[in-house]
């Protein structure tokens, strides 16, 4: 089958012409990701990725000669890129993260007992809570950053806040009683 038929099938719905385009461009795409990120399983996403969005956007491709491997080829390098940037951010936010809890010294002005309410997130909690206190992010940021959607971080951002406060209420009451 030409490519252009398959294409036109493809335009239609039909995954198995999509299939044969597939096949047709696939190793070119790849070898292209290949140039472009550190590691083969990098080069597999960017590759799933163009085709995902070849897909996606088939309606609007607009064909090079009667090929789709032009497109495809820019879209790698645009997935690509994205990828390298969203790795540069994911890191220089790890960087920014506290690496634990126990990082935290009680002489940096934090109270024990807030301490002890950190202490009890879980460590997506942790970060997430930090990011948005801490380090000033929005939630919606800081919820892109760590991967969930923004409804879900501002859940977890207020129960997170809530077991702070109950736990190092629940310190302070027992110093206090203690004493």
């Amino acid at each position: 089958m030409e490519e252009s038929e398959a294409w036109q099938q493809a335009l239609r719905g039909d995954g198995e012409a999509f299939g044969h385009v597939f096949d047709q461009h696939s190793d070119r795409v790849y070898r292209h990701a290949c140039r472009l990120v550190d590691s083969r399983s990098d080069a597999e996403d960017v590759t799933a990725a163009a085709f995902l969005e070849l897909w996606r956007l088939r309606r609007r491709v607009r064909l090079v000669n009667g090929s789709v491997l032009p497109w495809l080829l820019v879209t790698a390098s645009n997935v690509a890129r994205n990828q390298r940037r969203a790795t540069r951010r994911y890191r220089a936010l790890l960087d920014r993260l506290p690496r634990s809890p126990e990082s935290i010294q009680p002489d940096d002005g934090i109270s024990e007992d807030l301490l002890e309410g950190l202490r009890s997130l879980s460590t997506p909690d942790l970060h997430l809570l930090c990011l948005v206190v801490l380090e000033g992010y929005q939630v919606a940021e800081a919820a892109e950053l760590l991967g969930l959607s923004a409804t879900a971080a501002r859940s977890r951002l207020h129960r997170a806040r809530a077991r702070v406060r109950e736990v190092a209420h629940a310190t302070q009451v027992a110093i206090e009683e203690g004493s």
